[in-house]
């Protein structure tokens, strides 16, 4: 098998899965932002503010909630919004672990700036739409209402 990518629909003959897939993935990412900083403003008042001077303690919630909601589902509550979806190059739904490294990776290239505009410009570029984290692990987001 020369295609390291069979599991998923074929960009070409099969563009619907990846149609606007991108737009949305910046639009489920504004929704998460703001769900995490929901989330991170009441943990602040349950610990009477403490947790909004510690820095890392937000970083922890945003990984926290990406790892399990994508575990859960093989996407964020802002992703299923937007009718999108990470599968792995098989196009099996994202596992515990899978998701783990896919929330490492999209951390990673966060810290790392330059890391993250090459994500950008993969996603924008690519034929699946791919970011750096999901060129690595062989995923790709996926139109959730697309079937195969």
């Amino acid at each position: 098998m020369s295609d390291p990518y069979w599991g998923l629909p074929d960009p070409t003959t099969q563009a619907g899965f990846y149609s606007g897939v991108t737009m949305k993935r910046l639009l489920a990412w504004v929704f998460d932002i703001v769900i995490i900083a929901a989330l991170v403003f009441v943990i602040g008042i349950f610990t009477f503010g403490l947790a909004w001077i510690l820095f890392p303690l937000m970083l922890l919630v945003g990984f926290v909630y990406r790892w399990l909601t994508i575990a859960s589902g093989s996407a964020t509550w802002g992703m299923r919004m937007m009718a999108i979806e990470l599968r792995t190059r098989e196009g099996q739904p994202l596992d515990g672990g899978t998701a783990f490294l896919h929330t490492l990776g999209y951390t990673v290239s966060l810290a790392v700036s330059p890391l993250q505009l090459i994500s950008v410009v993969l996603m924008l570029f690519s034929p699946r739409g791919q970011g750096l984290t999901d060129m690595l692990l062989g995923t790709a987001m996926l139109n959730r209402t697309a079937t195969y």
